[in-house]
This record gives C-alpha cells, sequence and structure tokens, in this order.
C-alpha cells in the first residue's frame, strides 16, 4: 500500500489501508444498514482477500468490492449468499466523482493480494465477540462462547418445543450452523449436531435446535454476527466441525404439504407472489 494509514471514505464507511489488513470502520446514522452499525468495525487480513474488482453503482455512484476467499470470513459463510448488496460488509460505494482514487487503491489492492480465491483452511477475520443473543420470534437464543441457549415464549414456541423444554448446546457437540436470513419466507436459525444420522431434520417450528425468525424478530443485524460467532466458535473446536453444508432431501410427501400450504397462504394475501414462487422453487428444488 501507499502509505500505512490512508483511508478512503465513502457511504456509510471508510476503509483504512494498512500494510497487511484493510480496516473498515462502518457509520452509525439513520440511513446505515444496520448490519454495518452493529459490526462497527472490521479488521480484513488482505490474505482473506480473493479479488477486488470497481463497478458502476447506482444513482452517480462506483463500488470497491474487495471479494473475501471463501471459508475466509465467518459471517459470510453463515450469510451464504443470502444478504442484499447493501448490506455487503464487502462493498465500499463513493460519489462517481472519486472513481479515480477508488481506481488507485483497487491497483494498490490488487498488487498486495496473492490472487489466491481458494477456499481458506481457517478463519482470517475474527468473528463477532461473544456474549451474544436476540429475541427470535419464539425464544431468546443467546451465545456464551462456550454453548448456545434457546429459552422459549410461551406466546410463539410450538407445542414441540415446549415439551422439549429450553435447550442448551455446548459448541462441542454441534457440526455446523444454518442461518436462513428473516427477510426470506421462513426465516431460521437452526444448529447442527455432530451426531446426526441422516435423517431430515424436523420443520424449524417443530425442531427444538431451531429458533424461528418472524417479523421484527431475529433481524440480520442482530441474528447474523450469533450465527457467525457460533460458527467460528464450532469451526475452532475441532476438525470435524466444518462449513454448514445443505440438508438432507425431504419426504416427496412433506413437499407437497408444504407446498399446499405455501399455496393457503398466498391465496389468503400472507405471501407476496414473488415470494410464493421464489419458495414453491426451493421447495421442488428438494425432490
Amino acid at each position: 500500500m501507499s502509505r500505512m494509514g490512508d483511508v478512503l471514505a465513502g457511504f456509510h464507511a471508510a476503509w483504512e489501508f494498512e500494510s497487511d489488513s484493510v480496516l473498515i470502520r462502518f457509520e452509525r446514522g439513520i440511513r446505515t444498514p444496520k448490519l454495518f452499525q452493529a459490526l462497527g468495525e472490521r479488521r480484513i487480513p488482505l490474505e482473506a482477500i480473493g479479488a477486488v474488482t470497481l463497478t458502476p453503482g447506482k444513482r452517480g455512484t462506483v463500488v470497491l468490492h474487495a471479494v473475501p476467499r471463501p471459508g475466509a470470513d465467518p459471517l459470510m459463510e453463515a450469510a451464504a449468499g443470502q444478504l442484499r448488496e447493501a448490506a455487503d460488509p464487502y462493498r465500499l460505494v463513493l460519489p462517481a466523482e472519486r472513481e479515480t482514487l477508488a481506481e488507485y487503491y483497487a491497483d494498490e489492492l490488487r498488487a498486495r493480494l496473492t490472487e489466491d480465491e481458494s477456499p481458506a483452511e481457517r478463519y482470517l477475520v475474527a468473528p463477532p465477540k461473544a456474549p451474544l443473543q436476540f429475541k427470535a420470534y419464539d425464544a431468546k437464543a443467546s451465545f456464551d462462547g462456550k454453548s448456545v441457549s434457546f429459552r422459549w415464549f410461551w406466546t410463539g414456541a410450538s407445542s414441540a418445543k415446549w415439551k422439549a423444554g429450553d435447550q442448551r448446546f455446548p459448541v462441542a457437540a454441534l457440526s455446523g450452523v444454518e442461518w436462513r436470513s428473516p427477510e426470506l419466507f421462513e426465516g431460521h436459525l437452526r444448529l447442527i449436531g455432530r451426531d446426526t444420522d441422516g435423517t431430515p431434520p424436523p420443520q424449524a417450528d417443530q425442531d427444538p435446535a431451531a429458533v424461528m425468525f418472524g417479523l421484527g424478530y431475529g433481524p440480520v443485524h442482530e441474528s447474523l454476527p450469533f450465527a457467525a460467532a457460533v460458527l467460528a466458535a464450532v469451526r475452532s473446536a475441532g476438525p470435524a466441525c466444518a462449513v454448514p453444508a445443505a440438508g438432507p432431501r425431504r419426504d416427496p410427501a412433506d413437499i407437497a404439504d408444504r407446498i399446499r400450504h405455501l399455496g393457503e397462504l398466498h391465496e389468503a394475501g400472507l405471501v407476496t407472489d414473488e415470494e410464493f414462487s421464489t419458495k414453491k422453487a426451493e421447495l421442488l428444488a428438494e425432490l
């Protein structure tokens, strides 16, 4: 980098360039994405960056994007591509008149990178720090760095969860985390145990190892850092703890029931046309 401590300020964030990393400081404000405000600041080692792009943005802007290597950042691994562009912490949006300056920094960054876009063998970006907690629709989820706890709400938890009782999951007993954004249909956070036998898990609203999101419950800026911190702890606990994998395929009859229920929600006006089409396609893909 040209000089240690050089800063490039954009909308909602400023990047400070160091010899071996980029320190991203996020602004606080009404228009700043809540996820950025929750993160505060993040130090991204250059070895965690696989590529750098500069592209035209919307409404007279340009976007400097540091593309993270797969497996380098627990936050992005937990997100699994579900973040909206505006909430991507690796994007710096700048006024178009600063394009020349942005291109300069992009070139400087590229010169420092190893051009290694292969999956990282370990997390290179520090996870959010525990303790962490958030309120989901049916439970309060807490993580103290060693175990995850779910305390059910009588107003939202299913009878199956009430019957199972409040839950506590030591990190050593987990193999992964499944996070489905609260902004998507059937958002949830599910903990994946090491001792799973390959049978499909229950639906999230019936699974004592999962908490459900809902309107105003488990928002991205609270639930995603939580999922990332748990995932990082699971990974560091041992080689058996891997990045969350896609779950097993569901029974066709179960999927048919889900599609029928989805259709009923759609007819009742509780699900938009777009949500109905997207979720139906996802369910059909599981057959």
